[in-house]
């Protein structure tokens, strides 16, 4: 990527782990600390593909098949990076997204069994090859982390070995590039793990 660049982090996890309270409160502290930051989500960010985000996780589709899943989250992870990810980082903002390429592979490429390297491969040219510069990893109990989902979409609907696959999957990732991961027990209070995760954000920004 040409000309000033931007920091990209990515939220990931199983159901419950409470990602979207953390990503919050790190771009409320990076915001504090003079930053431009822009918070996304997957699948979603633009209207299509927050459009694509009602059939992925809406139960009325209820049954998709597998591969076309996969597809659906590289299209719309595509749309989503060419329309507001990569724009942010040429801008030199820091971009927080709650979940990101790291989702498709554990949910589709392992929970789905459809092939780490192919999903990945898919969301690899989808996007061009971006890869976020720190990668949050929340691990929980699938079983504590479902008690805590009201009104279940599609994917949370899953039976629990489903969501057992795709815990492991994350854990399975991270230990590959541990460099550019940072697992945190999503057990801890939400203040620590907070601080933990700014800590490491304030390191790597001071580090580039």
């Amino acid at each position: 990527m040409d000309g000033p660049r931007g920091f990209f982090i990515a939220f990931e996890g199983g159901e419950g782990a409470g990602k979207s309270t953390q990503e919050s409160r790190l771009a409320r502290a990076l915001a504090e600390a003079g930053h431009r930051v822009v918070r996304t989500r997957e699948p979603g960010g633009t209207p299509a593909a927050e459009a694509i985000r009602h059939v992925v996780l809406s139960p009325e589709f209820d049954g998709l098949d597998p591969r076309a899943e996969a597809l659906l989250f590289a299209a719309a992870r595509g749309e989503h990076v060419a329309r507001i990810v990569r724009p942010a980082l040429e801008r030199g903002d820091v971009v927080v997204c709650d979940r990101y390429l790291d989702s498709s592979v554990a949910y589709q490429g392992y929970g789905r069994d459809l092939g780490a390297e192919h999903v990945r491969d898919l969301s690899l040219w989808a996007t061009r090859g971006l890869l976020p510069d720190l990668t949050v990893v929340l691990d929980v109990d699938p079983q504590v982390g479902l008690a805590r989902v009201d009104d279940p979409d599609r994917l949370e609907a899953e039976p629990l070995a489903y969501h057992q696959a795709v815990r492991a999957a994350f854990v399975d990732i991270a230990a590959q590039d541990p460099g550019r991961y940072l697992v945190l027990d999503a057990n801890g209070h939400v203040d620590a793990i907070a601080s933990a995760i700014l800590d490491r954000v304030t390191t790597d920004l001071a580090g580039r």
